[in-house]
């Protein structure tokens, strides 16, 4: 039966006791406030919402899905009142610049409660996801007459926002992007074209939809260098107070019918003239929309983590209850018919799987959200440049590994119910089909890959990327000596050298064949995913054993050293199979011609 039980066990774990937040918010400028008290006031209260009025709504709001009725979209049922009340309760506001409006809340925070929202109704959550991608994004390049207009209003949640880049004729290739803008000669441009895959590109759910737009100028140039950003409201705001009054010659054209996220609504999005403003330079648009790209893309491993988190939930209260056979070495309750499903070897293997996977995601996202505001509000420019380089490496492995995680963990969820979780009754296939979206959209495994090699570690001459495996290896260095430490610090030494010697090879033979790269690249990121994972257990488990060396017995220490002791024995050494496969190389793919493809 689907469930889900906000972790805030772990969550204070990864947050207080792994990372430490709130003594280096307590150094960071604006986030002083934000002290473990405040953090954990904050995710409590946001289990408490989610729960209350966006968990009843998940399974209801899958089956009716978003409709397409007169040229208009329709939320389902009690989207629109969840909605309201998420905006009175003030939740929109809480990553914003107090300037604003914003409550000023670090992104590490925002992340643990964009988890609690995910986990709980992914549909739903999608629409204020999105509007948290275009509030960066103008706050980053808009002019400070759109930041007034608009972002006080992204911001309390009274307007919704989103993205418009993919066009029929193109995904991921945004250099055949074809819509265009017209100047008119008084600032603003007309902008016309088509365009789909638009998450919460229309829907009742708020009185105005503000979409920042690719297009191009009239003299762009081809390709991707040509692309510029503006800003387009669905309703022109007219006078001081902004009131969206004005249609503004846009329209949805269709609700797309979609394998999961029926919640969420897909719109292909037309655009007939309508009036929209130049966000940033000309011919800079992409550029300047890689903010909003990058923040979705983390939000992509957020979206993963939070409904891992309810796969996992779901499958343990259901081995807990389910009764089959008796276990292997005797009956481990014999006053019932059968024992409990949760007693035999292999189910344990398949819940310390997904246990394994979400804990790595959560301390994977929360790491690089605290990384965030560091590059953000770090008074030192040296330190903030350190910041924004790891994530620049690191953010392709968050939404490409997360995401195909994310996919496994659900999975194993419906494999749990067995053939109860085939079917729609008990909810768990409902997260395999919401969660599958993970690897598309914001660039797929392949798309994050190529973004890995190449731009993030070939163009930069692996310093980065360099830089990582060398803090790595010295973690394991400095750890090996501590009791307990031993096989994580071994294991991490050797798979480090493993990936580096990976990384060069590929770069080798990138140099004789492009498409090495393309062979490779997948393979790559996985095993980079899986070291890095296992570096942060590494870490975890560092903390559980000195916990229980100072003589706690509380046995959340001995099952986080557990987990992570699983991680290192049964999922690691995917990353080994992962290298091996990686340098087949392109010999195997050439082989076989187009033309033999049909055979």
């Amino acid at each position: 039966m689907f469930c889900y039980d906000t972790p805030l066990r772990d969550m204070r774990f990864v947050l207080h006791e792994m990372l430490g937040v709130s003594t280096v918010f307590g150094a960071l400028p604006g986030l002083e406030g934000w002290d473990e008290v405040t953090i954990s006031q904050t995710i409590e209260a946001a289990g408490r919402f989610a729960r209350s009025e966006l968990l009843p709504l998940n399974r209801s709001g899958d089956r009716e899905g978003c409709r397409f009725d007169a040229g208009e979209v329709k939320a389902p049922t009690g989207f629109a009142l969840a909605y309201r009340r998420f905006v009175e309760a003030g939740w929109p506001a809480l990553g914003a610049d107090e300037r604003y409006g914003g409550q000023g809340a670090p992104v590490a925070v925002y992340s643990a409660v964009s988890e609690v929202f995910y986990g709980c109704n992914p549909g739903w959550t999608m629409f204020p996801g999105t509007a948290r991608g275009a509030y960066q994004c103008l706050l980053a390049h808009g002019s400070q007459a759109q930041k007034e207009t608009y972002l006080p209003r992204i911001v309390s949640g009274e307007w919704t926002a989103t993205m418009c880049l993919t066009e029929p004729h193109c995904g991921s290739d945004l250099g055949l992007l074809r819509t265009r803008a017209e100047p008119m000669g008084d600032g603003s441009y007309r902008i016309s074209g088509a365009k789909m895959f638009i998450s919460g590109g229309d829907h009742d759910m708020a009185p105005n939809i503000v979409h920042l737009v690719l297009a191009r100028l009239p003299d762009a140039p081809a390709g991707v260098g040509g692309i510029s950003l503006f800003v387009v409201p669905k309703f022109l705001p007219e006078g001081d107070a902004g009131l969206a009054a004005t249609p503004n010659g846009m329209a949805a054209t269709a609700v797309e019918h979609k394998m999961g996220l029926r919640g969420s609504a897909t719109c292909a999005m037309s655009f007939d003239g309508s009036v929209g403003w130049l966000v940033g330079q000309p011919n800079e648009g992409l550029r300047n929309m890689f903010v909003m790209i990058n923040a979705s893309r983390m939000g992509v491993g957020v979206q993963a983590l939070g409904m891992g988190q309810a796969a996992y939930c779901s499958a343990l209260g259901y081995a807990r209850e389910r009764l089959q056979m008796r276990a292997a070495g005797g009956a481990r309750c014999p006053d019932l018919p059968a024992d409990p499903i949760v007693v035999h070897a292999d189910v344990r293997r398949m819940l310390l799987t997904q246990k394994a996977y979400v804990e790595a995601a959560r301390m994977l996202v929360y790491w690089l959200s605290l990384v965030l505001d560091v590059q953000a509000c770090a008074s030192d420019a040296a330190r903030r440049g350190q910041a924004a380089d790891r994530l620049a490496l690191l953010t392709p492995v968050v939404k490409g590994f997360l995401s195909e995680k994310g996919a496994v963990v659900a999975d194993i969820a419906i494999q749990v119910h067995g053939g109860h979780g085939y079917v729609s009754d008990n909810g768990v296939e409902q997260i395999v089909r919401d969660v599958r979206v993970a690897q598309l959209y914001e660039g797929t495994t392949a798309v994050q890959a190529r973004d890995l090699i190449v731009r993030k570690i070939l163009n930069d001459g692996g310093r980065q990327f360099g830089q990582l495996m060398t803090e790595i290896r010295s973690f394991a260095e400095a750890a090996q000596g501590e009791d307990g430490m031993h096989a994580f610090c071994g294991a991490l030494a050797q798979y480090s050298d493993d990936v580096q010697r990976l990384a060069d090879d590929i770069g080798q033979a990138a140099q004789r064949d492009a498409d090495a790269v393309g062979a490779a690249g997948c393979d790559f990121l996985r095993a980079l995913g899986h070291l890095v994972c296992a570096w942060l257990f590494a870490q975890a488990g560092r903390v559980a054993l000195r916990r229980i060396a100072e003589g706690s017995s509380d046995p959340f220490y001995a099952s986080k050293l557990a987990t992570a002791r699983f991680y290192f024995a049964r999922l690691l050494p995917e990353a080994a199979c992962h290298a091996e496969v990686a340098r087949t190389g392109v010999e195997s793919l050439s082989n076989l011609s187009q033309e033999l493809l049909f055979v």
